[in-house]
């Protein structure tokens, strides 16, 4: 799939806002402060994305994909390190549609077990998401079951785009907004949405930096897999279709360390009890480490997005 910023617009993603309405949560917004956290005292407003049904996101992407298309009687298939399986899964489940997910070995039993709870059938194999990537897509071939990409899928983006109308609606004066970046789906759909009225800062692990190369490249190139975000932030690349929407409304990417993302997730739990994997809390790290400093009065929205974790581990 090519990339072309104009098919992810706005009315797209307005009118599947509505569709979906009914199946996915408003998530709130928590005001934090950083002084809490031990940095210089600024208001810091959190959106809860992690506490989306299925545990993030994901779930948006998802319910666009079977509500816009044509489901055949062999289900849908996805590959998945774990959250938009999870998310396919639940949608799936939901609206009565079979649902066949490929997950990589790397996948973290929290996510497994939200998978098999949806009712949907797991295959686990493959060292990474392009080995799970491949077998969905044999499978795709031999049973026509609907292929549900991650994020190189044009419902996929518009449907994460809903979010970040969502996030304008709850934070009408913000002026920065800091997500995370794997595929590039989050991203792109949001800033397809914001279309550079508001600075968006993609927040990538330094073992994953996928939009990072892309950026220095000028176009999608493969970058390493590897860190404690993996599972949810180390496809091979970003997705072509974001691709055209991150260099026109993605003012840069900035890349936080495995230790500063598990600073932050424990930071997330000690000070205000929430449970964010390591992906959703790469972009409060961006904030806890001072690699993203705020300019004074700025205000700085921080995406928070997703949950699916062992909540012992934290």
């Amino acid at each position: 799939m090519t990339g072309d910023k104009s098919i992810i617009t706005r009315e797209r993603i307005a009118a599947a806002e509505q569709r979906i309405r009914p199946f996915v949560r408003h998530t709130p917004v928590l005001r934090v402060d950083m002084a809490d956290f031990g940095r210089p005292s600024l208001p810091v407003d959190l959106k809860l994305e992690c506490l989306q049904h299925s545990g993030s996101f994901k779930a948006r992407g998802a319910f666009t994909n079977l509500l816009e298309r044509q489901v055949p009687p062999a289900g849908v298939v996805a590959a998945s390190g774990g959250n938009h399986g999870a998310a396919v899964a639940y949608a799936a489940m939901r609206l009565g549609h079979k649902a066949t997910i490929f997950v990589p070995e790397v996948s973290p039993p929290a996510k497994l077990e939200r998978i098999r709870g949806y009712g949907a059938e797991l295959v686990v194999g493959g060292a990474r998401y392009a080995e799970a990537l491949a077998a969905s897509e044999e499978f795709a071939v031999r049973t026509g079951a609907l292929q549900v990409h991650a994020f190189n899928q044009e419902e996929t983006l518009i449907g994460q785009g809903t979010l970040g109308q969502e996030i304008e609606a709850d934070l009408p004066d913000l002026n920065t907004l800091l997500v995370a970046v794997g595929g590039g789906g989050l991203i792109g759909g949001i800033a397809a949405w914001f279309s550079g009225r508001i600075r968006i800062i993609a927040i990538e692990p330094e073992g994953a930096p996928t939009l990072h190369r892309a950026f220095e490249a000028g176009h999608p190139v493969d970058a390493p897999t590897e860190g404690v975000a993996a599972d949810s932030l180390a496809p091979k690349r970003v997705g072509e279709m974001m691709f055209p929407i991150a260099e026109a409304f993605v003012e840069r990417s900035i890349l936080v360390s495995d230790d500063e993302i598990i600073a932050a997730q424990r930071a997330l739990w000690n000070r205000v009890r929430i449970v964010a994997e390591p992906g959703g809390a790469a972009a409060f790290a961006a904030m806890l480490s001072g690699r993203y400093a705020p300019e004074p009065g700025e205000r700085v929205g921080v995406l928070v997005c997703g949950a699916n974790t062992d909540p012992s581990k934290l």
